[in-house]
């Protein structure tokens, strides 16, 4: 053991004799040591990030998109360049008679340019059913939301997110005002309370109108874009998503299951199957990331061939002197391990600062609620693997070293 610590510090002192180089052989383990931490924590935040705010939501949500989509994979109107148009008003009244449904919501979505006298933005608008407070779990900040009679009559009416509300009208009271949407009038009846942004989508800049007067005024369309049930209870679930699936048949007169054209998922499962594509996106960038660190391990070899090469007459001395061929074996492994492990102690550092500036970013400049996720398993993975390398590229320089004989040594010029 004293032997270890004395060649661990006789290692020190030879790697901060030569800084520049010591830093330069470093330099790749600790990109490897880096972009390793950085790919595994970046993916655990954002699975834990897009959990929080799926919380927001609800855990008794089904959502019904159009376009049929493979057990485990994303649905067809997620990938697809064209509208489908299997959903329509319909199947949003025949969902609301469905027993053990608390509330239905549809959606549409599109974008448009609102204005109020000299001010305008381009903005996200949804056309949504009355029920959409109560289904999303949001709320208003001031005024209130449009009621059925309204989206029956195609009442130009409109509810803003917060951000477009402080845009647009700065501190004036909005509820009562006129705005115009792709040049057409609509009164404001109400502002929703911030919300920031859930599933990627930032709520505090969408404006909100009923979904009739979106689908026909502005869209021009007969079809819905996304249905949202809450269920009365999580555990009726499985229940009523098989419901859902023979009520939806029936009324696009569907008998075999394989031709459904629609898809039918509860939140839990899309964010299962959410974790599934990152987890393997993050396997694949971690194995990209290892190939850094095994051109660090090249670089650490070819430094301790060197190392081995300037301090053969010290070797020679030595084994003059009674070390053994093992003794200078793990001398030189120990110091191309502590040269891997400095490096990956120095790459995990600027993960750390790296993944806390990444958050200050993301919560203050893009509003989003993002989790500071520092992955310890990465940690341990990064150090075990520096030690692996320094162990399989640093074996080579010393094996070389242990074989040099004394009497050559100390004639080497």
């Amino acid at each position: 053991m004293a032997r270890s610590f004395l060649n661990l510090k006789l290692a020190f002192l030879n790697l901060s004799s030569h800084k520049l180089r010591t830093f330069l052989t470093m330099l790749g383990i600790m990109i490897g040591t880096l972009a390793l931490i950085l790919v595994v924590s970046l993916g655990e935040s954002a699975q834990k990030s897009v959990a929080l705010q799926i919380q927001k939501l609800g855990s008794n949500l089904i959502t019904i998109l159009p376009g049929k989509a493979e057990e485990g994979k994303p649905p067809l109107q997620l990938l697809s360049t064209t509208e489908i148009k299997s959903l329509k008003n319909k199947d949003l009244l025949a969902l609301k008679k469905l027993p053990k449904v608390l509330e239905v919501c549809g959606y549409v979505r599109g974008s448009g340019r609102i204005s109020y006298l000299k001010k305008s933005k381009n903005v996200l608008f949804s056309g949504v059913s009355p029920e959409f407070l109560k289904v999303e779990n949001a709320s208003l900040k001031e005024g209130r939301f449009f009621t059925s009679k309204e989206e029956k009559n195609f009442s130009q009416v409109v509810v803003l997110g917060s951000e477009i509300a402080d845009y647009l009208f700065g501190k004036e009271n909005p509820i009562g005002k006129k705005v115009k949407i792709n040049g057409k009038s609509y009164k404001v009846i109400g502002v929703m309370k911030k919300r920031g942004k859930i599933l990627f989508l930032d709520y505090d800049n969408f404006v909100f109108l009923p979904l009739k007067t979106a689908q026909k005024k502005i869209l021009g369309i007969d079809h819905l874009h996304l249905i949202r049930i809450k269920a009365q209870n999580e555990k009726d679930l499985p229940f009523l998503i098989e419901l859902v699936k023979k009520t939806l048949r029936k009324n696009h007169h569907l008998s075999d299951p394989k031709k459904d054209d629609f898809t039918v998922r509860s939140i839990k499962q899309a964010l299962e199957i959410f974790y599934l594509i990152t987890n393997t996106l993050k396997l694949f960038i971690a194995l990209i990331a290892s190939v850094a660190l095994i051109v660090g391990g090249i670089g650490v070899s070819n430094v301790m061939y060197v190392v081995v090469d300037e301090r053969i007459r010290e070797i020679g001395l030595k084994k003059a002197v009674g070390a053994k061929n093992r003794d200078i074996l793990f001398e030189f492994l120990e110091e191309s391990i502590l040269l891997t492990f400095l490096g990956a102690i120095l790459g995990i550092l600027l993960s750390f600062i790296f993944l806390f500036i990444l958050k200050l970013v993301l919560t203050n400049y893009f509003n989003l609620e993002w989790s500071y996720h520092f992955s310890f398993l990465s940690l341990l993975i990064a150090l075990f693997t520096a030690f692996l390398i320094g162990l399989f590229f640093g074996f080579f320089p010393a094996k070389k070293a242990s074989k040099i004989f004394p009497a050559q040594a100390l004639r080497y010029e």
